[in-house]
């Protein structure tokens, strides 16, 4: 069973994933940002990750996280149309 400042940390990170990601889905809707930008924004956040993962003391984190951007990629969850 994982410590209460581990799951205190997991709750805040998928908390920040689903507030960045309705972010991202409505500034699409908007039409502040193109398809194209949230693309960028998203490949611009795995690329930063997966360097970090090669610098970093725990790699892994940064792994997982940019697997993680990259699952929303290819599965266009950030770029949903009503």
């Amino acid at each position: 069973m994982p410590n209460e400042s581990d799951q205190n940390a997991t709750a805040a990170g998928y908390a920040a994933l689903s507030i960045c990601e309705s972010l991202l889905l409505a500034l699409g809707e908007l039409k502040v940002l193109s398809d194209n930008d949230v693309l960028g924004i998203l490949e611009d956040a795995a690329t930063l990750h997966r360097a970090a993962a090669t610098t970093a003391v725990d790699g892994s984190v940064h792994q997982s996280a940019a697997t993680q951007i990259e699952q929303l990629i290819a599965t266009r969850n950030a770029l949903r149309r009503p």
